[in-house]
């Protein structure tokens, strides 16, 4: 562990049936029906783990998570069961369907990238010509990706996914449905903070065979953000929109000659960078939830997160 970050974890619980340790987060299941998932510090980008970790990320990743995974329930049911810990959430133990939800409402990032290209079509979904970057798009798409054990995930569509049936039609239909109630209800509260959801992402799973909203939700490594009282004003302009999001990191990557392919070289982060990615994650932490974050302390944190998810799941097997 980083003195002033948790990069991993190494435990063995009581009844623990696997273990996953995923670009960020280490994934522990107990039994049959509970997971623990421990949100470190370990960053991402282009599908690779950065070689260093982010003071209080998993934190703020797991505070924002977890507020909009309380809020959202009302939509669809979610994996949730408790917080025991500033970086673990206890849940249930899902069969993860393997397709992420991407949802679009302005022409930015990887969108951006295909159009800038001369794609006019992404995900089943027709773009109109003269589009600039970071314009609105007359309504939500989605650009659904599927999931990859490793490697890059794929860009896919409704039509592929029912082509290879990875899901029943009935099922996706509902899926689809689900992903834009939630993504207009991330987009109105946040209008509220004055942002703008620019795109994100939902993943479910089937829990006893009903879907389950799963993984985090709205958080900035999923979510990309747009700040609301600026927006109009740089996009006239044709300037780089104030935002809230990991993307500054990917251009920071993108300009030191690293996208992730074949024989690239991951450019070195100082530890000014480092600090300033924490600052940009505090900063939207702070703008969602409306307070600032009560940073954890690192001294004995392994022990301590141990403890506590022994706690946590004392008394909770289903």
């Amino acid at each position: 562990m980083d003195l002033h970050a948790l990069t991993a974890t190494n435990y063995f619980f009581k009844n623990q049936t696997n273990f996953y340790r995923g670009k960020v987060r280490d994934v522990y299941s107990i039994g049959n029906e509970l997971i623990v998932m421990v949100a470190c510090d370990r960053l991402s980008a282009f599908d690779h783990v950065l070689p260093r970790s982010i003071p209080f990320k998993g934190q703020i990743l797991t505070d924002v998570a977890n507020m909009f995974l309380d809020s959202t329930r009302n939509i669809i049911p979610n994996w949730k069961i408790s917080n025991p810990d500033p970086q673990v959430t206890i849940g249930y133990h899902c069969e993860a369907i393997p397709i992420e939800f991407v949802v679009r409402n302005y022409l930015t990032g990887h969108a951006w990238r295909v159009y800038k290209e001369g794609g006019r079509e992404i995900c089943g979904n027709i773009l109109a010509e003269g589009l600039k970057e970071n314009d609105k798009l007359p309504t939500p798409i989605i650009t659904p990706a599927t999931k990859a054990s490793s490697g890059h995930d794929e860009d896919t569509s409704y039509q592929e996914i029912l082509k290879k049936k990875i899901i029943p039609k009935k099922q996706l239909d509902y899926l689809y449905e689900k992903t834009l109630q939630l993504f207009e209800s991330g987009t109105e509260f946040a209008k509220n903070k004055n942002l703008i959801l620019v795109d994100t992402k939902y993943e479910f799973g089937l829990y006893h065979n009903e879907p389950m909203l799963i993984d985090e939700i709205h958080t900035p490594d999923s979510s990309r953000f747009f700040y609301a009282d600026s927006y109009q004003e740089l996009q006239e302009k044709q300037l780089p929109q104030r935002q809230l999001s990991k993307e500054f990191v990917r251009e920071w990557l993108m300009e030191n000659g690293f996208q992730g392919l074949k024989g690239q070289l991951i450019p070195e982060m100082t530890d000014d960078f480092v600090e300033s990615i924490s600052n940009r994650y505090l900063e939207l932490h702070d703008v969602l939830v409306g307070k600032p974050l009560e940073k954890r302390s690192y001294e004995n944190a392994i022990d301590k997160i141990e403890e506590r998810i022994h706690l946590g799941i004392d008394g909770l097997e289903l």
